[in-house]
């Protein structure tokens, strides 16, 4: 096995570098595109040779199963906190922001990743279809809770969890903050919370 770069080794880890290649990865795949992005374009941005980039993944495909992994693992996660958790209506808002805080600037990088490279996604679907599942099934658990379950309410809730993806991309092409993205959605995925635990209003006919 080829062995990590040992310049610098004291001012950085391999879970730092690993890290910071996932990051630059993302970065150069959403603006160059997946296709036109190379493992050299990578490593010469992160200051390294390709053969010390090969120590830590060992082509593109492995570092789009390190996004999904990262992402499923956490999804799986919360789903197992929630079940924990005693029911309470209230576990509603604490669930959905706990899921939607937990998206740093990193993380909000793989989600603009996914919406410029959306065809990427059929090369993994096995990777992919984990964090929707584990979503699902989280929806499912926290639509329990809800005092009206109606299909309107369920997806409202399920919304509610989504309110980062959609706060991203109603971002693009501004200059917003990520931390203001984060802050939107978050408000965003109270409100929508709680429209689907109102009483529901008369249709009109």
């Amino acid at each position: 096995m080829t062995k990590p770069p040992q310049a610098g080794a004291a001012r950085t880890s391999g879970a730092d570098t690993r890290k910071r290649a996932l990051n630059v990865a993302l970065r150069l795949f959403t603006q160059q595109g997946y296709e036109g992005t190379s493992l050299r374009d990578i490593a010469d941005e992160l200051g390294i040779n390709k053969a010390s980039l090969y120590y830590y993944f060992d082509g593109k495909e492995a570092i789009l199963r390190s996004l999904f992994e990262q992402r499923g693992d956490e999804a799986e996660d919360l789903l197992a906190w929630v079940q924990q958790q005693p029911s309470d209506p209230a576990l509603l808002q604490v669930a959905v922001q706990r899921w939607v805080r937990s998206f740093t600037v990193e993380k909000l990088q793989g989600i603009r990743f996914l919406a410029a490279n959306p065809l990427v996604l059929q090369s993994l679907p096995a990777g992919a279809a984990r964090i929707g599942n584990e979503l699902n099934a989280v929806a499912d658990a926290l639509a329990s809770l809800l005092p009206d379950r109606s299909d309107e309410n369920v997806l409202l809730l399920r919304m509610g969890l989504l309110s980062i993806n959609a706060a991203v991309q109603a971002a693009v092409r501004t200059d917003l903050d990520d931390e203001v993205i984060v802050a939107a959605a978050a408000r965003s995925a109270t409100a929508l919370v709680q429209i689907a635990t109102q009483t529901p209003h008369i249709r009109e006919q």
